[in-house]
Parts: structure tokens; C-alpha cells; sequence
């Protein structure tokens, strides 16, 4: 399994209170992935935003990445699209916003339509900071599912390019999986068998993907494969919350029928309340 490396960043650059920590997060994870970074402007550019962006980067304590910016009027979600496309851009990084009065964070319509439409890796940071805050530990979906061997393979390579030190594959598995109600000991004793067998069996596929991941990138990280009765999208969010992740890894929605113009609603689920960094796997 070959993962794809992110060759070209792009991030979308508002000129808001967050706008340095932003900036800052977006120029380190150029560096750690050893990308190309493209800034984008979605407005005119004027040359108080020119100075102002220029003093905000050269304050970035660190050997800077190679960046450009691009300013350009327009819609902000065509505008970012046209930019990743015309970029080739690997990865998309947006800012969450903080529901004011409450400690929550939630999308707005532009952030989610690119989460939906951008043709590249989405990363969702909800707690941007100007001083870098480690990622220790990231949680990755392991159900069922054709995008998850990728997503696994793409968690171990943002994990240890970022220096983590765990990782751990979430097996969400739907509670009517075991279709025994239970209502005295026998029929509990049956349910209890019936999700252990579920339990070695989805283990047993997760194992078979980490297989085909090099051994001396598994060795860079501890790895726990955790299965769950439950919701998807809810389960695995409140696990990485719990677990306190500092990154959750999510496929992207698949679009094989018009239903999918609907956001799938395992993934509705993190983005309506977002516990963690959420990346998600185009």
C-alpha cells in the first residue's frame, strides 16, 4: 500500500481575528509534509492586505516553506474550488467556527459545500494557534467500507509526518448487527457471543489491512484496534472526544446516486459538532 503525499497545500486566507494562527498552522503543515503552500484571498487585493499577510508570515518563527498567494474575487466556495483544481492541491485546509456563547464548533455553509465538493483531502482545524500545539495520538474509521484501506494507509503517513505517537482504528459496528433482543440470561448469553464473533471477525479485516502497511512505518506508532456497537459518524466522534484525539480521520462521503446531494449522515454527524481535527479522505 503506497500512500499519496501531500505535494501542494491550499488554505483559505480570511482576514478575521483568527487570521494569524490560521496562517501559522497552514505554514507548518507545509513543513512537516514538505509541501508547496498556496494562500488564498477570496477578495481584492489591496496593499494593506498585501502588507499586513506579508508581516503575519514573516513573524512564522521557522524556515518558512515555498508559498504563494492568490487573490482572487468571487464566490469563495467556486473561487477555492478553482484553486484546488488549477493547483492540483493535495490537501485543503479550512478553520471551523465557534458558536458564539458556546463551546461547540460547527460549519458554515461555505466550509461544508467544500467538504462536500473539493477534490482533494479536506482538513477541518477547530482550535487553530499561532504556537503549535503537538498532535500526540489520531483515531481513524476501520468500518466496512472500499475507502478504508485508504484512509487507514493516509492516517499513518499525516500521523507520523506530524509526529505522533498512537494511532487508533475505530470498527463502528451497527447495533442490529445482533438482532437478539435480550430479555433473561440465555438470550443475553447469545447476544454476548454473537458480538465477540462479530468483534474477532471485523478484527481479523482490520488486521488483514494493516498487513499491507511497511512494517517500519507501523513501527513509528502504537496501534489499537477498537471495535464499537453503535451510530456511525456519532460512535466514532464520541470515542475521539472521550479519547481526547487531536485528529480524526474520516472517509468522504461516496456520490454514486442523487441521494448523496444529501451529506451522508455518519459524517453529518462530526461535522455538526466537531470533536477533534477532523480530515477527511477525498
Amino acid at each position: 500500500m503506497q500512500h499519496k503525499a501531500y505535494k501542494t497545500i491550499v488554505v483559505g486566507v480570511a482576514f478575521s481575528p483568527n487570521i494569524k494562527a490560521n496562517v501559522f498552522e497552514a505554514l507548518r503543515m507545509s513543513v512537516f509534509f514538505d509541501s508547496a503552500l498556496v494562500l488564498v484571498h477570496v477578495g481584492e487585493e489591496t496593499n494593506t492586505k498585501v502588507n499586513a499577510l506579508k508581516k503575519i508570515i514573516n513573524e512564522f518563527d521557522g524556515v518558512l516553506p515555498s508559498y504563494t498567494v492568490l487573490w482572487q474575487a468571487g464566490n469563495p466556495v467556486t473561487v477555492l474550488l478553482q484553486a484546488c483544481a488549477n493547483q492540483q492541491a493535495d490537501l485543503l485546509i479550512l478553520g471551523a467556527i465557534k458558536r458564539e456563547g458556546l463551546l461547540k464548533y460547527y460549519l458554515g455553509s461555505v466550509a461544508r459545500k467544500l467538504t462536500r465538493k473539493a477534490p482533494c483531502d479536506v482538513l477541518l482545524l477547530i482550535k487553530p494557534s499561532v504556537t503549535r500545539i503537538a498532535c500526540a495520538s489520531g483515531v481513524v474509521n476501520g468500518l466496512e467500507h472500499p475507502k478504508t484501506s485508504e484512509a487507514i494507509d493516509r492516517a499513518f503517513y499525516v500521523l507520523t509526518s506530524l509526529g505522533a505517537q498512537k494511532l487508533t482504528i475505530v470498527e463502528e459496528i451497527p447495533e442490529d448487527s445482533v438482532p437478539i433482543k435480550v430479555d433473561d440470561d440465555r438470550s443475553l448469553r447469545r447476544s454476548t457471543i454473537t458480538k465477540e464473533r462479530i468483534k474477532l471477525r471485523e478484527n481479523s479485516r482490520v488486521k488483514a489491512i494493516l498487513n499491507d502497511i511497511p512494517k517500519h512505518i507501523k513501527d513509528r506508532l502504537e496501534v489499537v484496534v477498537q471495535p464499537i456497537f453503535g451510530k456511525r459518524g456519532y460512535s466514532i466522534g464520541h470515542y475521539a472526544r472521550v479519547a481526547r484525539a487531536d485528529l480524526l480521520v474520516m472517509n468522504a462521503p461516496s456520490r454514486l446516486s442523487l441521494l448523496d446531494r444529501i451529506f451522508p449522515h455518519d459524517l453529518e454527524y462530526i461535522l455538526s459538532d466537531l470533536p477533534t481535527d477532523v480530515l477527511i479522505i477525498r
